[in-house]
């Protein structure tokens, strides 16, 4: 179900209506005047990115080169209270990403609840923004697929998305990190296709005794309803529903920073790595990455990554690996200019072996 603007509207017009509500009835309790436009710079916060540029491919054979705009992105926060704010993103290359509520129930961050439209927990990877993470094709191949970024076409494209609600905090002075959601589990902008929901969890550990270590795992257990099929997948039909379960674990290191300059903003060198396993219906999948970024100078990274992902753990001939190399270029805080070389290894079903070469420049606030 495709979210209607006016619907949009509402959601941000009662929103900004709570905002002025609470602003007044601190203005009857002080009685002394509020300067309106302060009051909203202050409580509204608006960010977004642009990621565009060019890729060359030589897939089955085929030479194929692209100009392309991958995501332009815009959202807007509102603090309605001290405890209370909601969120609206947008995608002006494809569809509405996000809104959400969130509330802080403890004086802490033990436990606040998220309502709405989000990303959710599943992987490591999937709640990172397309700003922050290393490769120009953004997630590896095991998340985009089980969760649900795009290449899976029995759920379809979410964007690794969904409608829910979740619990979420911080535990034994902010070591471990929760997230517990129960969601539709039918992704974004659509109604569930069936009465069962997805239960997702995550937990999250960092030993105060290794500064810059996070371990992590997740698992989503649920009941998928089919959008389309899959040629790797052909017991699934259209409209059939099957069970659709997920888990991961995985481990980042961050260690140290470079200097950041007087436009930029300090880097550490990261290590990331992950394995993902899941089950549609009978079939099961799995695969894993491991993606580092080096500081070398001012301002440049030597980016590296090895990942691998199997379809269909039962049937060879739908396992890809690929092998990544390249370099960014931060010239303003968040803004970059990225080159970077894939080897695909592919299996019968997918593709022969192929070249994959793209650049990107990333424009963010």
């Amino acid at each position: 179900m495709k979210v209607k603007l006016f619907n949009l509207a509402t959601i941000i017009a009662l929103a900004l209506s709570m905002l002025c509500s609470t602003t007044a009835m601190a203005q009857e309790k002080k009685e002394e005047k509020i300067d309106w436009m302060k009051e909203i710079t202050d409580r509204v916060t608006f960010n977004g990115y642009a990621q565009g540029g060019y890729s060359y491919s030589n897939a089955n054979d085929k030479t194929t080169t692209d100009f392309n705009l991958k995501r332009t992105l815009l959202w807007a926060k509102a603090r309605i209270t001290d405890r209370w704010s909601f969120l609206f993103m947008y995608d002006f290359s494809s569809v509405v990403q996000e809104f959400y509520t969130d509330y802080r129930v403890t004086d802490d961050d033990m436990v606040t609840v998220r309502v709405g439209q989000f990303k959710h927990s599943y992987s490591m990877e999937n709640p990172l923004s397309p700003t922050q993470l290393e490769l120009i094709d953004v997630y590896s191949q095991a998340v985009l697929y089980l969760a649900g970024e795009g290449p899976d076409p029995l759920n379809g494209v979410n964007y690794g998305r969904d409608m829910g609600l979740m619990v979420y905090g911080n535990l034994l002075n902010k070591q471990i990190h929760y997230e517990l959601a129960i969601m539709n589990g039918q992704g974004i902008n659509r109604r569930d296709g069936n009465s069962d929901k997805d239960y997702i969890a995550k937990v999250e550990y960092k030993p105060e005794m290794v500064p810059g270590l996070r371990v992590v795992a997740s698992g989503q257990l649920g009941r998928g309803h089919a959008v389309g099929k899959a040629a790797w997948n052909p017991e699934i039909n259209v409209g059939d529903n099957y069970r659709r379960n997920r888990f991961s674990i995985g481990a980042e290191y961050k260690y140290g920073m470079f200097a950041p300059g007087k436009y930029k903003e300090a880097r550490p060198i990261s290590v990331r790595a992950e394995w993902l396993e899941g089950k549609d219906g009978n079939v099961g999948s799995n695969g894993g990455y491991i993606t580092a970024a080096v500081p070398v100078m001012e301002g440049v990274d030597a980016v590296a990554s090895l990942e691998t992902f199997n379809r269909n753990t039962t049937k060879s001939g739908w396992r890809q690996s690929n092998l990544t190399i390249g370099a960014q270029y931060w010239f303003y805080k968040k803004c970059r200019v990225q080159l970077q070389y894939t080897r695909c290894f592919c299996g019968d079903y997918i593709s022969n072996d192929y070249n994959w070469l793209q650049g990107q420049i990333q424009v963010a606030f």
